[in-house]
């Protein structure tokens, strides 16, 4: 063999060794337990007391309004700290109180009060109140990062590239999210992370704890979304050293034990460790216990969920997974279909058109799966779960499937979980 090309060959060998090396990832129980233990809530704890100490101002002095600010400001924070929807929707009744109060003509009023809806899903009122603040002109740049925000949570992907264009400034943290957010729902996960982790040395470089956390959290999300396992597992990690009580961090590493490791057990533990009560924790369970063939759990989650989010209090922030669950059940795939078809209404998005394909073709009606697929879903997406859909439906009605699409389906195997790898090996 001739010497040089057997030293290539040794080289590419070490290389590939060293690049396998560095995919490699294995969890330490020690990284995360501190976390998992039971402790005081410091940021729960002080917001309690500020809510309790404008309450009582309020009740002493009923013509100042400002406090009643206040006290949906601390609303605001506990609801995002406990997951509590009272808190969320005691928040609404303030803000409209005082929105009312001011005649309309408060666009920081306006802001929150449109912040609290999105949060409840309800994109086109908040949209509305946006436009109100715009014409008021106060502090106008929030006004126009928030409208790109609920655009394309509306996918008017038109006006939502125009106000990011309006607030472009490459030094500013809130326009890098955005345009991180704006690559990744562009299907360019690359220029996502790039943008993210800009962000990221902004928050870094002002020592911004809060924003440090916020960014920590988000660019773990999406290193998991390209296979970065150890970079996505340790964001999570610093996330929680700045704040233990950090919930979605805690959720993030128990995908990465459930999904990556396959170890259901560490994985619950940290699940049940978290005093959250967002009903999405329900699923999560519930996608565990399906995992480890307990049926009888898995579907005991999945209907206490459905009793939970059928309160009006949570209205329709739960609907996607509504449809999701209904559509698995041969009784109920009817209630998919017409939330599904609400869903696109109120909400005209990629995504919503590919629960309602989704829908109409486990009731039965391929043709129309088909048709809204190929017009409002196929090569507008990369979302994992759109791409599961569309070579569900092609491959029941023997359409080709693109190589890009299965290798793109492939690569979001930690993504979409072990339960969903099982039936893409399926298709």
């Amino acid at each position: 063999m001739n010497f040089k090309y057997l030293l290539l060959l040794i080289a590419v060998c070490f290389l590939f060794t060293n690049c396998k090396e560095e995919n490699k990832f294995s969890s330490n129980v020690d990284d995360y337990n501190q976390f998992i233990k039971a402790t005081e809530n410091e940021d729960l704890l002080n917001a309690k007391k500020e809510l309790f100490f404008w309450t009582e101002k309020i009740k002493n002095h009923p013509e100042q309004y400002v406090y009643l600010s206040q006290i949906a400001r601390y609303e605001g924070v506990l609801f995002e700290i406990t997951g509590d929807i009272i808190y969320l929707k005691n928040q609404e009744e303030r803000l409209l109180k005082l929105n009312n109060i001011s005649n309309n003509n408060n666009a920081g009023y306006l802001r929150a009060l449109s912040k609290n809806y999105i949060t409840q899903h309800r994109f086109k009122e908040a949209l509305n109140l946006l436009k109100i603040a715009k014409i008021n002109g106060e502090s106008l740049v929030n006004t126009q990062k928030m409208l790109f925000d609920v655009y394309l949570e509306l996918g008017d992907i038109k006006n939502a590239e125009e106000y990011l264009n309006k607030i472009k400034n490459f030094k500013d943290f809130d326009y890098l999210i955005r345009l991180s957010k704006w690559n990744d729902f562009n299907g360019d996960l690359s220029n996502a992370i790039f943008y993210m982790e800009k962000a990221k040395e902004i928050a870094e470089e002002f020592n911004n704890t809060k924003l440090k956390q916020w960014v920590y959290t988000n660019i773990a999300d999406y290193y998991g979304h390209a296979g970065r396992i150890n970079d996505s597992y340790d964001h999570y990690l610093r996330a929680l050293h700045i704040n233990p009580g950090d919930t979605y961090s805690k959720k993030g590493i128990a995908w990465i034990l459930f999904s990556y490791e396959h170890n259901t057990k560490e994985a619950l533990r940290i699940i049940n460790s978290i005093n959250y009560q967002t009903p999405d924790y329900l699923l999560f369970k519930a996608e565990i216990a399906a995992y480890n063939n307990n049926v009888k759990l898995s579907e005991e989650n999945k209907l206490k969920f459905i009793e939970l989010t059928n309160s009006p209090k949570y209205g329709v922030m739960y609907d996607k997974y509504k449809i999701l669950l209904f559509a698995e059940d041969l009784n109920e795939v009817h209630k998919a279909l017409e939330i599904a078809k609400t869903e696109v209404k109120n909400r005209p998005t990629t995504q919503s058109y590919d629960l309602l394909a989704w829908s109409y073709y486990l009731n039965g009606n391929h043709d129309k799966a088909i048709e809204i697929i190929n017009k409002e879903v196929l090569s507008k997406t990369k979302e994992p779960e759109a791409l599961f859909h569309i070579a569900s439906v092609f491959s029941a009605n023997d359409l080709l499937i693109s190589e890009e699409l299965i290798q793109n389906l492939q690569e979001s195997v930690f993504e979409l979980g072990p339960l969903m790898a099982q039936n893409i090996e399926k298709l």
